[in-house]
């Protein structure tokens, strides 16, 4: 069967807005931890402060299904994304920036505002607070058997972990299919919550998983009940806890096995696949960047159409490393698609 769509993203649609604030105001906004969730009301009045310039705040789709399908297009791969945005101004953001890109957009529609992230520097330190908005009423009446049969990889955003009826029936759909599956952990927070039901789709469903360092070892210590702290740990200390102790698990899992592939991402340290038993490590350089927003994203929207087009492994987690790099020198994943052109054509 043809398939109409090399990867179909399932997720959250967000735009990013990034906007520079002292801490005197972030403390006023209520903005004052590294990750948190908005109200309606915060999301108002973080919107109608006079103080901050939105007219010229960046603004770019967003969200980590989205950014998948959105840097996969401009590899010029034939991809499409699915989720609900409201009928506000910000809705019209997202799609025009996915349209731009060459990404289907397959959006329902809410009365509700489409979500943001407010992506704060506060005296350069990055904060960010999140209204997820219409995204949250996406459920899997919005999601048919024909729609996951036309796509050769699903993508599923972490952040959709807990509306488990449409997880599971996506993963049922594609697995009846024979449709692989993209799965990015997405945050700590979610692996704590998760890691369990992880493990279960990991051992039931043809799933290649993307986790970052920090997520990588939460998992390891939550399936393992282990309580040991991984906060003071460095950068360097990480990849040696993850090659030493996380790894051996994951070659276990993946043993003999076509799936699970698992991949964690070191950020400026490259990253390491485990599959078939095997444990795939490959370095990258570090550069001081510009942002981090969207990097991930784009390692995985890199690693897996490579993988689509039949790439080696190596191979897969080398484009992943140069795509996310490129990602680093932009607020989100707002750049030119002309920027990905070199690296679309390694996957002609």
């Amino acid at each position: 069967m043809i398939k109409t769509y090399e990867i179909l993203s399932i997720g959250n649609p967000i735009v990013d807005i990034f906007i520079d604030i002292d801490a005197i105001l972030a403390q006023k906004l209520g903005i004052t931890e590294a990750n948190q969730h908005i109200n309606r009301e915060q999301l108002e009045a973080i919107l109608n402060e006079p103080s901050i310039d939105f007219a010229n705040a960046v603004k770019s789709s967003g969200g980590g299904a989205a950014n998948v399908a959105k840097i996969a297009a401009m590899l010029g791969m034939n991809s499409a994304f699915c989720g609900t945005v409201g009928s506000y101004e910000f809705a019209d953001i997202f799609e025009k920036e996915m349209t731009d890109a060459g990404v289907k957009s397959i959006l329902t529609k809410s009365t509700d505002k489409t979500g943001i992230c407010f992506a704060c520097n506060v005296d350069n330190e990055l904060r960010f607070a999140v209204y997820q908005g219409a995204a949250l009423e996406f459920n899997e009446t919005n999601i048919n058997e024909d729609l996951i049969s036309s796509a050769e990889v699903v993508v599923l955003d972490g952040y959709i972990l807990s509306r488990r009826s449409l997880v599971k029936h996506v993963l049922k759909l594609a697995n009846k299919k024979a449709t692989s599956i993209v799965l990015d952990a997405a945050s700590i927070s979610q692996v704590k919550l998760k890691s369990e039901e992880i493990l279960t789709y990991i051992r039931s469903y043809p799933l290649l998983v993307f986790m970052n360092a920090d997520e990588a070892i939460t998992f390891f210590n939550t399936v393992r009940k282990s309580d040991e702290d991984i906060t003071a740990l460095t950068e360097k200390e990480k990849e040696a806890f993850i090659l030493q102790e996380v790894c051996p698990m994951l070659k276990i899992i993946t043993d003999g096995e076509l799936y699970p592939i698992m991949v964690v991402k070191l950020g400026g340290r490259g990253a390491v696949v485990v599959a078939g038993g095997n444990i795939y490590y490959e370095g990258t350089f570090t550069i001081i960047p510009h942002n981090t927003v969207g990097a991930g994203d784009a390692f995985c929207a890199a690693f897996t159409s490579a993988w689509i087009r039949g790439k080696s492994l190596s191979e897969c987690a080398s484009l992943g490393n140069k795509v996310a790099r490129e990602i680093l020198e932009v607020p989100g994943t707002h750049i030119k698609p002309g920027k990905l052109k070199s690296f679309a054509k390694q996957l002609q």
